[in-house]
């Protein structure tokens, strides 16, 4: 599993994730392999960081898959075009990747198999099996580390300067609880756009 988080605050959008991956009982650590959880996406809107939590195998097809989309569908400037672009990504994924999309007999509907959160001028969004989509007004957390994570930028987001000091209390707790997370992290910031 993974620790990742995003964060807004004070005019800035931060993005993090640790950097192990496991396997059963192996761990992978950063030293063996460029274990990056985060890719970047480039829309209309501009710069998107993407982080996932769930089986690795997501990470190079939702890369692969998000990459080869035509920009005028690729838009993740807000909680609808999140909803709108991941829902044209599912059946994609299905027949050119393989997407197993059943979880149990009582789903309501086909599932995507991943979490994700978003970070970028816009905001920072997350995206869920079923491609619910939240869009959040401080902070949140995904992965096996995200309950340390999230108690963590709870306690520092008063406090703290930036998005990116809130971000790295987060991504510190998971990995020092959570025995499937360690540093290194990966931390991406970018500047929030105003609202009207």
């Amino acid at each position: 599993m993974t620790t990742v988080v995003v964060v807004k605050k004070a005019g800035q959008i931060a993005i993090a994730a640790d950097t192990l991956v496991t396997f059963g009982d192996t761990r992978l650590a950063h030293r063996f392999e460029n274990n990056t959880k985060i890719f970047k996406v480039e829309t209309d809107e501009g710069t998107s960081y993407i982080g996932m939590a769930g089986t690795v195998a997501h990470f190079p097809v939702l890369r692969k898959a998000m990459g080869s989309m035509p920009r005028e569908i690729l838009k993740l400037g807000s909680k609808d075009d999140v909803f709108d672009t991941f829902t044209k990504l599912h059946p994609y994924l299905k027949d050119n990747f393989f997407l197993q999309t059943k979880e149990e007999d009582s789903d309501p509907y086909e599932s995507s198999q991943f979490s994700v959160v978003i970070a970028n001028p816009s905001g920072i969004y997350g995206l869920y099996s079923y491609r619910e989509v939240f869009e959040f007004k401080e902070f949140w957390g995904i992965g096996s580390g995200r309950s340390f994570a999230l108690g963590a930028m709870h306690a520092a987001y008063a406090k703290a300067k930036t998005a990116k000091e809130v971000a790295e209390a987060g991504i510190a707790a998971g990995c020092e609880f959570d025995r499937n997370s360690a540093l290194p992290c990966d931390l991406f910031t970018v500047k929030a756009k105003e609202q009207k």
